[in-house]
């Protein structure tokens, strides 16, 4: 019962995939030669703060969907039914603490990279801390997520393995080298369109074939794949409304709120108000995405019903069982599996440009411009440019040792996912609680980060050396909610065999992967504070302005005023602090290079509506340049230019 290998592409498939990289080249070439032409690092990394919120949200979109996803949650949903489908409520409070908390203080703080704000709160050795988490969690994660789909393409239909990694990630590091960020939010777009009609084709395709959408759905209830609300609250647990619901907001969290990649995104916003819609915009994006996902899984169970192209040996892994199922239905409509496969590989694009994107700004932001202050503008950009250049190169690199890896390919998944909860820590600790300070903030990063790979290398260890060997069916070799943060291939234990609870240790390697990202990031947050309390809190007085969100001033709303200064929680967001407060501000932003726009924008501000302020005044303007007060004023003038 070996691998068989019956499909092969035609001419036709061949001849889309091809113009989907043709098209995605040529949006990066436009960029690259219209517009500004890329000549500064404003245009080149944040898009000249220019975008507008559609393209915004559909690219957040893309980022969040990538090749991975598509394969793995239709094989989830055929493999174990549609409870997988309630991730879908955490996309609320997933989507709305990002666009009311998060946009409103990174966006008014006017920064490049998310971890600058790390620096306006606590100081420079915790920015340097999540700047180098974070590019060693996308180094690993680039490699995997462009040789994965390739892999399992390669498997099924004979697809050139080296031909599509090489193609794939030439013209991705190509386009994202010489267009810069607006090219990458523009293929983005495209990408996601392609994603879009490749999925619907084959539900179309597949119902069609199966009998219509009713006869699958009777089919599905009839073989128990329809699920009901599972309000089972045992977090070891692999799918329940729990951890879908709750567990998935914080995987939510740490993608749309604090991930550079989109952070990013909100910040190459016309304006705060287009940033938060752009939020609003891709919830009902990402559950047509979800549905999509779930109905393509629920057509391949009408077509194959219990045995599964796995069982029967014709793929080896639940992904290639995706890809299968595609060239099956399609097998005699020429082109139509090539638009699958262009969908596929738009998905990979759109999550690597965007990691070669955000690795280039915070290499320049964090690690670069603050040693090199006096760079001058010409040589940013082309440094830039070459970051850009050569993180695709290294993706290549590590598409390579993927291919060495193995079955260590999901241990780094793994990697990837426990990087994304400790991060959320990270910001969630300065951004909520004002007392804590950048020792807390160190030690708990370390701690979380620490919590998180015992536990992940932990359950992966305790899988591997299982003495029964889990059936095929329930071993995913490809996340199937791969969003960037998520863990891969966690706790894969499912409900079919009756295993006696585990206790101990043991029970914390259970834990359901939902739940990585909640346990790691609230492991960072009460290390940190409690380190915090013991090496001395910080003080109101000694906070960056507009860098705490006022959520517990809010909440202990009924206390005295007298309780809640000691508590540090009256410095409200958005209000022009004292001017004693700007000292701390002034010299962050002297280190960081990075106040450049707000001194031109108070700049020109001053010059047309106070001529009478001589130019000389150059100090004295500096002093007044106070954090919120420069973003208010920035905003109005945005808001009445539109």
């Amino acid at each position: 019962m070996g691998e068989v290998v019956q499909m092969h592409f035609t001419t036709v498939d061949y001849v889309i995939f091809a113009l989907l990289l043709v098209a995605s080249a040529g949006i990066g070439l436009f960029y690259a030669f219209s517009g500004g032409r890329q000549r500064t690092t404003q245009e080149f990394l944040m898009a000249d703060r220019s975008m507008s919120c559609l393209p915004v949200s559909l690219s957040l979109l893309a980022t969040f969907q990538s090749a991975v996803a598509i394969l793995g949650a239709p094989s989830e949903v055929y493999t174990f039914g549609t409870q997988y489908w309630f991730l879908g409520c955490s996309y609320f409070l997933g989507l709305l603490i990002p666009a009311h908390v998060f946009i409103p203080v990174f966006y008014r703080l006017r920064l490049s990279s998310a971890y600058e704000y790390l620096e306006l709160r606590f100081n420079k050795t915790v920015r340097i801390c999540g700047t180098v988490t974070f590019i060693f969690q996308m180094i690993i994660y680039m490699g995997v997520v462009l040789y994965a789909p390739a892999l399992a393409l390669n498997a099924v239909t004979g697809f050139d393995l080296w031909g599509a990694v090489l193609a794939m990630g030439l013209v991705c590091t190509g386009y994202t080298a010489l267009g810069g960020l607006k090219a990458v939010i523009w293929t983005d777009v495209f990408q996601t369109v392609v994603m879009f009609a490749g999925q619907l084709a084959v539900i179309v395709v597949g119902a069609g074939q199966a009998g219509g959408i009713a006869e699958v759905w009777r089919t599905a209830i009839n073989g128990s794949r329809i699920a009901g609300l599972d309000l089972n609250p045992d977090p070891l647990e692999r799918h329940t409304f729990w951890t879908l619901g709750v567990g998935g907001v914080f995987l939510m969290l740490a993608l749309y709120g604090v991930n550079q990649a989109q952070v990013q995104r909100y910040l190459s916003s016309r304006t705060e108000k287009e940033a938060i819609m752009s939020c609003y915009v891709v919830f009902p994006c990402q559950q047509i995405v979800l549905c999509l996902g779930c109905l393509m899984g629920l057509v391949m169970f009408a077509r194959y019903g219990e045995e599964s192209p796995l069982d029967k040996g014709y793929v080896k892994t639940n992904d290639q069982m995706v890809l299968y199922f595609v060239m099956d239905v399609f097998k005699d409509l020429p082109g139509l599996a090539g638009l699958f496969v262009a969908c596929l590989f738009s998905g990979a694009l759109s999550t690597i440009s965007s990691a070669f994107n955000s690795l280039a700004t915070v290499t320049m932001e964090d690690l670069i411009k603050p040693h090199f202050p006096n760079m001058t503008e010409a040589k940013a950009t082309l440094l830039s440019k070459g970051l850009a250049l050569a993180y695709g190169l290294v993706c290549l690199a590590m598409a390579y040792l993927a291919s060495l890896m193995g079955s260590v390919l999901q241990a780094a998944f793994s990697i990837f996912g426990m990087v994304g909860g400790p991060l959320l820590g990270l910001f969630c600790l300065g951004m909520f609680f004002p007392w804590a300070n950048s020792i807390g903030a160190v030690v708990g990063l370390v701690a979380g980060l620490a919590m998180a790979f015992w536990v992940g290398i932990g359950s992966f260890v305790m899988r591997m050396s299982g003495p029964t060997p889990m059936p095929p069916l329930n071993s995913t070799a490809l996340p199937l909610f791969d969003n960037m943060t998520t863990s891969a291939m966690t706790t894969l234990v499912t409900a079919a065999t009756a295993k006696p609870r585990p206790t101990g240790v043991e029970a914390l390697y259970s834990l359901s992967y939902m739940w990585y990202s909640a346990h790691n990031s609230t492991t960072v947050v009460v290390v940190g504070l409690i380190v915090s309390l013991l090496t001395g809190p910080m003080k109101e007085k000694d906070l960056t302005p507009g860098t705490v969100f006022p959520v517990l001033g809010t909440l202990l709303f009924f206390l005295p005023e007298r309780y809640r200064e000691k508590l540090c929680c009256i410095t409200p967001l958005a209000k022009k602090p004292k001017l004693t407060n700007t000292q701390p501000y002034q010299k962050a932003q002297k280190d960081r290079n990075g106040a450049a726009y707000c001194k031109e924008d108070t700049a020109t501000e001053d010059k047309e509506t106070e001529s009478e302020r001589a130019q000389t005044e150059e100090e004295d303007l500096e002093t007044r340049i106070v954090l919120p007060s420069c973003q208010l004023s920035d905003h109005a003038v945005q808001e009445t230019a539109l």
